[in-house]
């Protein structure tokens, strides 16, 4: 057998994110053993909060040179507020990477999840994920900050560009035929005035491309009700950077907790590596004491072998983390009483017993 090699850039970050991604690596290192023909090569980095308290920088001058070398970054949590203020934190290192390594697409699956109290009375097997449009949209840095005092005045400019719309499109599309063949586009074209109307035309310019996909199109205001009231009718949401945004946390919501909710940022064009993170943030609370819940993380994984091309040992890692759950080993937020390292080494053994490749 062919040894296949990953060269992973790890960035454990904040808070749990330094508790939840050595249990993740462990369960890579698991499923690189079982399967016998993968290798995963970590290097980790310090680069966080406490950080920018000794340097003066979220990362080195160099550091996004550094990443572009490896197949893929996987990241656990960015932030700590009591230490450095959250824009400075976000925009020093993880939006820099997903802008300055055109991680032009944001993918977030959220689906009925067994062993998880979903909030809904009847969640009917949801099973959707959001495609977001990750590199412009109402997040543009365009805009600014004009007077003083009553005068004040603050200017947001949304941007739209064809090429970023139709590229997450289009990724949506091309997901919807692995899937069940289903695309809904997030608009709001009755109330905003310019850029959704313009949304709307290229989506259905794209979607004549893809004839034998299924289509529907929600202003994001209904979406987010039908997100709680009928999910089981969603499968792949095409959305803009904010949309998509918020439609992602209504999916961590309703599937019980988004302390389980995984994210991957997708580089297309092949020059710079993807960013995998979980949705969660760094829960300064529960730092130190244990419980942090390990399976955003691991899920991100999971996500992250699907993006090798290894779909089929990503849906067994997927299928032992909801066993696993659902058997009741699970952390204190979730209905648990299970430690962060025994949630994670019941995964690994599992996977030994589970994963034949």
């Amino acid at each position: 057998m062919i040894m296949k090699k990953y060269e992973i850039a790890v960035i454990p970050g904040d808070g749990i994110g330094k508790e939840v991604v050595p249990v993740s690596l462990k369960v890579l290192e698991t499923v690189a053993e079982v399967h016998g023909g993968l290798k995963f090569e970590f290097q980790s980095f310090p680069w966080s909060s406490e950080y920018y308290i000794e340097h003066g920088k979220m990362m080195p001058e160099d550091g996004l040179k550094t990443l572009k070398n490896f197949e893929s970054i996987f990241l656990g949590a960015i932030g700590n507020p009591a230490l450095v203020p959250d824009h400075i934190s976000l925009w020093g290192l993880l939006i820099k990477i997903r802008r300055e390594f055109e991680q032009s697409i944001n993918i977030r699956p959220a689906k009925y999840f067994k062993g998880l109290k979903s909030p809904l009375v009847n969640p009917n097997d949801f099973d959707l994920i959001v495609v977001r449009e990750n590199s412009e949209g109402e997040y543009s840095e365009v805009g600014g900050r004009i007077h003083k005092g009553e005068d004040e005045l603050a200017i947001q400019n949304a941007v739209f560009t064809k090429k970023g719309t139709e590229r997450a499109m289009r990724y949506a599309f091309e997901l919807a035929k692995k899937r069940r063949g289903h695309v809904t586009s997030a608009t709001k074209s009755n109330g905003i005035f310019h850029s959704m109307p313009f949304w709307d035309e290229v989506f259905n310019v794209v979607k004549k491309e893809y004839q034998d996909v299924q289509t529907a199109s929600y202003h994001i205001d209904a979406l987010a009700a039908f997100f709680v009231t009928r999910p089981q009718i969603f499968d792949v949401i095409v959305a803009s950077n904010l949309f998509g945004d918020i439609l992602t946390d209504i999916g961590g919501a309703i599937m019980g907790s988004i302390g389980i909710a995984p994210a991957a940022n997708i580089n297309l064009n092949g020059k710079y590596p993807s960013m995998f993170e979980p949705v969660h943030g760094s829960a300064p609370d529960i730092v130190g004491k244990g419980i942090a819940n390990p399976i955003g993380q691991i899920w991100t994984a999971k996500m992250m072998l699907d993006h090798f091309g290894e779909e089929e040992l990503g849906k067994k890692l997927l299928d032992v983390i909801e066993d696993v759950t659902n058997d009741g080993i699970k952390t204190p937020d979730i209905g648990g009483t299970s430690s962060t390292e025994e949630v994670g080494d019941e995964i690994c053994r599992r996977l030994k017993k589970a994963v034949s490749v």
